[in-house]
């Protein structure tokens, strides 16, 4: 394949590709699979990598994929990260390629993400001989859960890695855009368990017993004001309580009750902040409270952080393939663990538009269905900007 007009031949193969890339994503999407049991999508990706002629290594972080293509000439090693997992939600598309498991549903497009990167493999293997160094494509499970990356990154998939690059579809977006953000694009999650230990007694009474459900209450209430009061404005942040369970009826003081919780930063200090912060209220409520606190504190993934020395050539790539520039966007309070990625070598994040014109679409929802046509874009604007780092 010759690159004397990179632009018109990613097009026109980028084009060429698409009815095969809906026809595997409509495939994929029909059968969802969950976190780390992504085995039937993961042997779809490994058969279209061997069909390419491409190496590749299965069983990496546990269902996980990894493809590598070889340039013509020395230089660094580019990872590219596409995610392959679905979620817990029944779909309600009424599609005729819907999900035929109940509870289980594509709902953030980790299907277009899986075969977008199946196009980008295809592209860059034709055009391996004007590459000046070594693409990674990594398929990695579990992003749902935010284990996948470390899961992958534990079995050798960042080694040597010089940058990287991930995408995701945005249905905010109108499909035929994309968008970036500088710096800290998506938060850091950590979450928290918290049990209230008390000691169960007769409504009627409530002195004879010591009632966890007004301390639990305490708490979610006193959270509240972590962000407000301890965390300084110009840090985003939010400390959300999404779990509460205790008690079984209307005159039983319950023994104990069980909160989880999540908390999201851009920043180190907020997020020591909240964390220090989230801990005293517990101590504290065994103190004012009467009760006993169990809080099991985990640090999750750290915040996504686009790394300029990447960004910069990427954009230029995207704009010089789609005729026209990406969009600077918003940091979102949301999470994605390319950032472990991120954290182990210079990385962008790229948003590709996906929103289907009339339609007021939302990720993870049961209703979601995103603008196919952002599968072979982002295959082009993908390729373009491997072509160009790798130049």
């Amino acid at each position: 394949m010759l690159t004397n007009d990179p632009q018109r031949v990613i097009l026109d193969a980028a084009e060429a590709a698409a009815p095969r890339l809906i026809a595997m994503r409509r495939d994929i999407h029909r059968v969802p699979e969950l976190a780390f049991q992504e085995t039937r999508t993961a042997g779809i990706v490994a058969a279209e990598l061997a069909r390419l002629g491409i190496p590749y290594r299965t069983g990496v972080g546990v269902t996980g994929v990894v493809g590598e293509i070889t340039g013509g000439r020395p230089g660094p090693t580019l990872l590219i990260r596409g995610d392959m997992d679905a979620l817990p939600i029944h779909e309600e598309t009424g599609l005729d390629f819907a999900s035929g498991i109940d509870g289980q549903m594509h709902a953030c497009g980790h299907d277009i993400h899986t075969v977008t990167l199946l196009g980008v493999a295809a592209l860059l293997k034709d055009l391996a001989p004007q590459l000046a160094g070594t693409v990674r494509l990594v398929f990695q499970p579990a992003e749902e859960i935010l284990e996948g990356a470390a899961a992958m990154i534990a079995d050798g998939a960042a080694d040597g890695a010089d940058m990287a690059l991930g995408f995701h579809n945005h249905p905010d977006m109108p499909v035929g855009s994309f968008g970036f953000v500088r710096g800290a694009c998506l938060a850091a999650s950590d979450r928290f368990d918290l049990v209230v230990q008390g000691k169960s007694g007769h409504a009627a009474h409530p002195y004879a017993a010591v009632d966890p459900i007004v301390a639990a209450a305490h708490f979610i209430t006193q959270a509240q004001t972590v962000v407000s009061r301890e965390i300084k404005p110009l840090h985003p942040a939010v400390v959300t309580v999404g779990m509460m369970q205790g008690g079984a009826t209307y005159n039983i003081i319950p023994e104990r009750v069980a909160l989880k919780g999540t908390v999201r930063t851009l920043h180190d200090a907020a997020r020591d902040t909240a964390e220090a912060a989230l801990r005293r209220l517990a101590e504290g409520l065994e103190t004012t409270m009467r009760v006993r606190c169990e809080m099991r504190y985990q640090r999750m993934v750290p915040p996504l952080v686009n790394d300029d020395r990447v960004l910069e050539p990427v954009l230029a790539s995207v704009a010089r393939q789609m005729g026209a520039a990406a969009v600077e966007g918003e940091a979102s309070m949301g999470s994605e663990d390319f950032s472990e990625f991120a954290a182990r070598a210079p990385s962008f994040h790229l948003r590709v538009g996906a929103g289907a014109p009339g339609r007021d679409d939302r990720l993870h929802n049961a209703m979601y269905q995103p603008d196919e046509r952002c599968i072979g874009l982002g295959v082009q604007a993908l390729s373009r900007a491997a072509l160009d780092l790798l130049a």
